[in-house]
């Protein structure tokens, strides 16, 4: 009898581990932009079961924080493990992932349009993703997210482009008051925003105004305050609560559609990881409707 109960419990370990299966990662791909006059890395998330069916999947593009790069999602995100659970799961339907190379941009064009990223990645980078995979390719079928200064990039872009995405996912969103971009500016320590934005801690410029998240929400036309779906998530400790919370009051004052949460934790991938566990949950039921 123990031999018998040995031997069917072995067969449905095997059979519950043959049920898990695993996306593919392809961290070293290339993309040759002609905007921007060079090579841009990227690592993309393809779901289990992409080499065996013909469908079109939803992505999310994934933008990463400042001094980061395209792999760190993956080597400290987990995408593909957190993406593998939930799919096997059955918690959320198959979904591309896609992270770009932007250095230390912050996601925008530089104020003497000198450094063009969001112009690449608008025009350039989601029509080569959408044309080289099995992408939907409408805006129902596309999700940005990101964290910190991928958050800042992720709003930025689905404010300045609403006709594009259908969920934002910002994570410990770098959204700065005007307070704090001058008192960066003072202290030294603008994370690059003189050579970004130009300006300065006494004269914020004309270029930060037209990249600032809470410029940008504050003058929203209303047939876009129901364009895309926000789910805004910053943890309570995090050094950017207050960009956060004030983006929300904000947001929620000129009734824009939003959903925000706060949970403990800080500026950590611990927290993010979560982040984009729920995230990903929250894009799929947002797509599904």
């Amino acid at each position: 009898m123990k031999k018998i109960l040995l031997t069917v419990l072995t067969v449905t370990l095997s059979v519950s581990v043959l049920a898990q299966q695993h996306g593919k990662v392809f961290d070293d791909k290339i993309f040759k932009s002609s905007v921007l006059g060079r090579d841009v890395n990227y690592t993309i998330y393809l779901p289990p079961d992409y080499d065996i069916s013909s469908r079109k999947y939803p992505v999310l593009f994934l933008l990463h924080g400042y001094s980061d790069d395209n792999t760190g999602w993956l080597h400290y995100g987990e995408m593909n493990r957190i993406a593998d659970e939930l799919i096997n799961e059955g918690k959320i339907t198959p979904i591309i992932i896609v992270v770009a190379d932007a250095k230390k941009t912050w996601y925008i064009n530089n104020y003497t349009d000198t450094e063009r990223y969001e112009d690449m990645y608008i025009t350039e980078f989601i029509p080569h993703i959408e044309k080289t995979y099995r992408a939907r390719g409408n805006k129902l079928g596309r999700a940005i997210g990101g964290l910190s200064m991928g958050g800042y990039g992720s709003l930025l872009y689905a404010l300045k482009y609403p006709d594009m995405f259908y969920v934002c996912v910002p994570m410990s969103a770098a959204v700065f008051t005007d307070d704090e971009v001058k008192s960066r500016f003072k202290e030294g320590e603008s994370y690059g925003f003189k050579d970004l934005f130009g300006g300065t801690a006494d004269s914020l410029s004309e270029h930060w105004r037209k990249n600032s998240i809470l410029d940008i929400v504050k003058n929203l036309p209303e047939n876009n305050k129901k364009s895309v779906k926000f789910y805004i998530d910053c943890g309570d400790d995090d050094f950017l609560y207050c960009g956060n919370s004030t983006l929300h009051i904000v947001m929620r004052n000129l009734k824009i559609d939003h959903e925000y949460r706060v949970r403990d934790g800080a500026h950590s991938w611990t927290y993010w990881r979560q982040c984009l566990y729920d995230g990903l949950i929250y894009i799929n039921k947002c797509m599904r409707h």
